[in-house]
């Protein structure tokens, strides 16, 4: 099922010509979540209220499950990591390391006060991501996320390989997208993932289809398709 995003012009999520540029930040160890989520909280308000710009945070997590505004308490199978509830959309999700998160902080009120525009630009970067290591990433109707065909895993089934997941507060927005490059897809198997529970769904990563990249070569492509979508970063 095409997701009628497909079809939202993209065009006025970037800022005007000679706006400040995103400041990309790359953390190289690990970040506890509940240390992520205190400074995310803290950058929007200063972005919010003009005194910091706008940023785009790559990190990993330690191994964790974390619960969205829609979770359902059945959907953890096996609680072997630590749950931490979150102010995003969506539902239960995994992130550990081999995981690239990104945590997006962009001022909407500037840019596009539109949710749904938002959500399809965050799509189209990770689609856009995805097309330089050759993997077609597609959005769907009814599922969140981006997800790839698996045709030889038999008819009608896709992997998702891509989460998203987003809050606004004053129309700067937080949390964001997790794109699988080599996490342990065992810990997911803990989880109803995103509650999809379709057994022709599954989840899979970069190194998993196949691809011998690192997350060093997925951040490079990450920047390059954030720029395309949102403009320039620094």
């Amino acid at each position: 099922m095409i997701n009628d995003r497909e079809t939202i012009d993209l065009e006025r999520l970037s800022l005007p010509h000679g706006a400040p540029a995103v400041v990309w930040q790359i953390s190289d160890s690990p970040v506890a979540y509940p240390e992520a989520v205190a400074a995310m909280e803290v950058r929007a308000a200063a972005i919010a209220a003009g005194e910091a710009p706008e940023l785009v945070w790559l990190l990993e997590h330690p191994p964790l499950y974390t619960s969205g505004t829609s979770a359902k308490p059945a959907d953890l199978l096996d609680p072997r990591f630590p749950m931490y509830p979150t102010g995003r959309g969506g539902q239960i999700t995994y992130h550990g390391p081999g995981q690239r998160v990104a945590y997006v902080m962009l001022d909407l009120k500037r840019r596009r006060p539109d949710v749904r525009a938002y959500v399809a630009g965050l799509e189209q970067w990770i689609i856009a991501t995805l097309e330089h290591f050759n993997v077609k990433g597609e959005r769907r109707e009814d599922r969140v996320g981006v997800w790839v065909k698996r045709p030889d895993k038999g008819p009608g089934h896709e992997d998702k390989i891509a989460a998203i997941g987003v809050r606004l507060k004053r129309w700067v927005s937080f949390h964001g997208i997790a794109i699988n490059v080599e996490p342990d897809l065992t810990h997911f198997s803990a989880i109803v993932p995103c509650g999809v529970s379709d057994p022709r769904y599954g989840v899979t990563s970069l190194v998993d289809l196949g691809l011998p990249v690192t997350m060093q070569d997925v951040d490079v492509a990450l920047r390059a398709a954030f720029e395309q979508v949102f403009g320039p970063t620094r």
